[in-house]
């Protein structure tokens, strides 16, 4: 595996600058039968290939070699020297064996590998299947030239063996190989890349190919192994050297040592062998079991298979020795009974390699050729889901960063979806699984519900979090992602079916109002996706593009009203010269619209306005007529804003009443009365600048309405009436609660209406109680009517004429 291409070493070298050479040794192919005489056939054809010793185990108890057998020993604050190393003593009185020092500071190393390359433990096996794959690719592609480099092992796989009880792993790949001066090059030289210069190399020739971007760029995988291993043993064979050479390194030692193998039993035909002696504490990564969800996690799709030596059973039935009884015994005898065997099923166990990454990557296929049905699986295997996605994207982006990529919207929505780490995108390098928590590198958070995966060539490996942050890679392939989820989401709300896009804008529609808030480089594509209801549509949602299309000729821009309920929002009085003009209105119900088209700003040219905001332009001014009617009513403007003093900013005369005598409007730029009452509702609300915002509000009035003329008259002769001055600010309070604000006292706005009650009731229904007494019902009185009763109101006008 390491021995496998410098990919291997090199990916050991791509770890740390060392190059792989070749990790599987193995040429012996799969064999799955399940029958005893498969296991003989099996044992036979792997004995040519494996040591002595490994030969000797019981079929039971396979422990097997290593695989990539690279043992550094590191001086690190990693590697505790209390611990217990559980690796065997290594044979170092061979003759041929020689000690080197690192050409580097070991701690140093180990201090980078644990605290900047790798955020857990496991990624150890992940960065050794790779090294193999890129031993295995490296040998491939030399073979196309020197076909003779393939001739003692055809066979191109990976094979991983496990000891759980001694804690030891192999690794084996039928790769490139090393020789001498490769390993002391490239395990004894830090962040030396044999990987790196082989690219390099491709790269300056002439006849480079596609081909070469297949070979790792990354140095220092190799050493992961030092994660969990007090020991890592690397034998290699290249088919460019007769001999097979040993390194071997441990986790507390400045210096290796590299030697011949002399076993006969340990050879191997080509390739590499590394052997992983655990700690102590990571004893339970040998378990076959847990190396399996390991590869099937990171490293499912490599282009090479990854074969795991696995106990497995097949049922067979066995006779069932048992003493006849005496009836039996004479049955038989007599011949008047057959005897008959009796038998039971029993499982029989054997061990076995078996083939763990099966799966071919979907999205390495062209998308003419995957099906409907193919994609609903993959998104149902891959994420645990049990339903088909509402849409799914497949693509390939090439030019300046090449990555392919297959995305899905959900059906449903989870409840942590506004959890920045959904572990929604899977992101691979070169088909190697690196990681699925992201933390908006790859994808805002208001798109974290898309799933799916993303396959680049461009990534190094070894990326951990600064990496994706830092890297100009990511932004262009963020970029390119979020551009790829709308388009899909776009043919969701363009289908036929539009059962579709209601399914998704109630499960998903607040992610794509959070976009209208974080997001403004997006905004032209996150707008046509919005649905609202509107003043003629209040059954069913319509979009921006449905409303424009509707609007009348003399409209200019797009209005809107921000309520906590469709009720409210129809029954509100800035509508009603609105609705005389049939100007369609967009209703805001939900507490992030209105936030969500304050930050559109616009659409198609078309502005949003705020009808409960001042200075409302219906388009159809009359500016000789409105100034008469202010110069008419600007005394009654002044007083009733004398009476009503910091409560409001102003008075003025209202364009879009028609049957209400008032309205309280909020500054232009200060906040709606529903912005009002969420920002209350906030738990860290600012109360400082709800004040300043509150002070916005403009108090408007119909010059058209009966209590308004009533009131110009109070202002001209009885403006120091108590109860004119009453009136005025039960006229307000009313208004606050008609344009939705909430009064700071309602129990003074109780009182109010109490009292205006008793006014206007006075005591006519005990004079009407008293009449009856004296026996005088036949006598009708104004009450005695099915017409609703109404409060006699006695204007100023009427009350001096009588006078």
């Amino acid at each position: 595996m390491l021995g496998a291409s410098r990919r291997s070493l090199s990916a050991a070298v791509r770890t740390f600058g060392c190059a792989p050479q070749s990790l599987l040794a193995l040429s012996v192919s799969p064999h799955n039968s399940s029958l005893p005489s498969a296991q003989n056939s099996v044992l036979e054809h792997e004995s040519k290939y494996l040591p002595s010793s490994f030969r000797r185990f019981s079929m039971l108890s396979a422990s097997k070699t290593s695989r990539f057998g690279c043992s550094v020993d590191l001086n690190s604050n990693l590697v505790s020297r209390l611990h217990e190393s559980t690796a065997t003593a290594a044979d170092s009185s061979d003759s041929s064996s020689e000690k080197y020092e690192y050409q580097a500071e070991v701690s140093r190393l180990m201090d980078l590998i644990v605290h900047s390359l790798y955020s857990n433990k496991e990624v150890f096996l992940r960065e050794l299947i790779s090294n193999a794959s890129d031993a295995l690719d490296k040998l491939r592609y030399l073979s196309v030239t020197q076909p003779e480099l393939l001739r003692d092992v055809v066979d191109l796989d990976i094979r991983i063996h496990t000891d759980k009880d001694n804690g030891i792993i192999t690794l084996t790949d039928s790769g490139i190989g090393m020789t001498r001066q490769e390993l002391v090059d490239c395990l004894g030289t830090i962040a030396q890349s044999g990987t790196a210069k082989f690219f390099k190399a491709l790269k300056d020739s002439k006849e480079a190919g596609a081909d070469s971007n297949l070979i790792g760029q990354f140095g220092v995988g190799f050493y992961s192994a030092f994660l969990v291993a007090d020991k890592v043993v690397v034998s290699t064979k290249s088919p460019k050297s007769e001999k097979q050479f040993v390194w071997e390194g441990e986790a507390n030692a400045n210096s290796y040592t590299i030697r011949e193998e002399i076993d006969q039993d340990k050879l191997i035909p080509r390739g590499t062998r590394i052997t992983l002696y655990l700690k102590r504490d990571d004893k339970g990564f040998a378990h076959p079991e847990k190396i399996e969800n390991l590869i099937k996690n990171y490293s499912q799709f490599v282009s090479f298979p990854i074969y795991t030596w696995k106990e497995k059973g097949f049922t067979k039935e066995v006779e069932i020795e048992e003493e006849p009884t005496e009836a039996q015994k004479e049955a038989e005898e007599d011949g008047s009974v057959e005897k008959k065997k009796r038998t039971k099923k029993v499982i029989e166990k054997y061990w076995d390699w078996e083939l763990i990454n099966e799966t071919q990557p979907i999205w390495l296929r062209n998308p003419k050729d995957v099906t409907t049905d193919e994609y609903n699986e993959f998104y149902k295997k891959t994420f645990n889901e049990y339903l088909d996605p509402l849409a799914s994207s497949h693509f390939t982006t090439e030019g300046e960063v090449e990555f392919r990529s297959i995305l899905f919207v959900p059906p449903v929505k989870k409840e942590d979806m506004l959890n920045t780490k959904t572990k929604n995108i899977r992101l691979y390098v070169k088909r190697v699984f690196i990681s699925d928590d992201f933390d908006g590198e790859l994808f805002p958070r208001y798109l974290s519900f898309v799933k799916g995966v993303v396959d680049s060539n461009d990534l190094p490996l070894n990326v951990s979090r600064e990496i994706l942050q830092e890297s100009r890679i990511v932004r262009i392939m963020r970029k390119r992602l979020v551009r790829k989820a709308f388009d899909m989401i776009l043919g969701i709300s363009l289908s036929e079916n539009r059962d579709d896009y209601d399914k998704f804008w109630d499960n998903f529609g607040k992610f794509l109002k959070l976009g209208c808030i974080e997001d403004h480089p997006n905004h032209k594509r996150i707008a046509p996706l919005l649905r609202f209801f509107s003043s003629q549509s209040e059954d069913e949602l319509i979009s921006l593009d449905e409303y424009v299309e509707s609007m009348k000729q003399e409209q200019k821009d797009i209005y809107y009203i921000a309520a906590d309920s469709l009720t409210s929002a129809k029954n509100a009085p800035f509508l009603e010269k609105l609705s005389q003009k049939d100007f369609e209105v967009l209703f805001l119900v939900d507490p992030m619209d209105e936030l969500a088209i304050q930050n559109l700003k616009s659409y198609k040219e078309k502005n949003f306005v705020d009808i409960s905001k001042e200075d409302l332009d219906l388009g159809d001014k009359d500016e000789e007529k409105e100034k008469e009617i202010k110069q008419e009513f600007v005394q009654t403007c002044d007083w009733i804003k004398k009476q009503l003093g910091d409560k409001v900013a102003s008075v003025q005369i209202s364009n879009r009443l028609s049957s209400s005598p008032c309205v309280l409007v909020s500054g232009k730029f200060g906040w709606s009365a529903n912005m009002e009452r969420l920002m209350k509702a906030q738990t860290l609300g600012d109360t400082s600048s709800l004040e300043f915002m509150r002070s916005r509000r403009v108090f408007e009035i119909n010059p058209e309405h009966p209590i308004i003329k009533n009131l110009k008259v109070a202002s001209k002769s009885y403006s120091d009436d108590p109860d004119a001055l009453r009136a005025i600010d039960l006229l307000y309070d009313t208004a606050l609660i008609a344009s939705g604000f909430t009064p700071d006292n309602p129990g003074e706005l109780g009182g109010k209406i109490y009292e205006m009650m008793s006014m206007a009731i006075g005591g006519r229904w005990a004079e009407t109680s008293q009449a009856s007494h004296h026996g005088s019902p036949s006598q009708p009185t104004q009450f005695q009517t099915t017409e609703p009763l109404e409060a006699e109101i006695v204007h100023p006008v009427e009350a001096e004429g009588q006078k």
